[in-house]
């Protein structure tokens, strides 16, 4: 019997995350671009929001540049935080902190990596 490797579904978990973003920002349904709207960011902002999260999941696929894209992803999270946060959007901010805590366990392990 295998075993479970927690660092791997970590990593495949954070890649479909972030390439679903991707794709939902990329393609820009009308509720996305509302969103952007509403918290005061320029036409178009959700276009640089799914690239740097499609950038990121590339990152994380790859164990050479995992730390890097983990790194780039806690960004979009905690910008995701702050966003919804100032807006008093508390409630939708609760998964962008769930991911972020796991990024921060990404990095970490990566990092235990290395050192070993």
């Amino acid at each position: 019997m295998s075993k479970i490797n927690l660092k791997k579904i970590l990593t495949y978990g954070l890649v479909v995350f972030f390439i679903v973003g991707a794709v939902g920002n990329l393609i820009g349904p009308e509720k996305i671009l509302e969103d952007y709207a509403r918290w005061g960011y320029p036409n178009g902002f959700h276009l640089v929001t799914g690239s740097f999260e499609l950038l990121a999941a590339i990152l994380i696929f790859k164990s050479s540049t995992r730390f890097i894209g983990s790194l780039l992803a806690s960004c979009i999270m905690f910008s995701a935080i702050l966003t919804l946060s100032y807006h008093a959007e508390y409630s939708h901010a609760f998964i962008p902190l769930i991911v972020f805590m796991l990024l921060l366990v990404s990095i970490y392990l990566h990092k235990q990596k290395k050192l070993l």
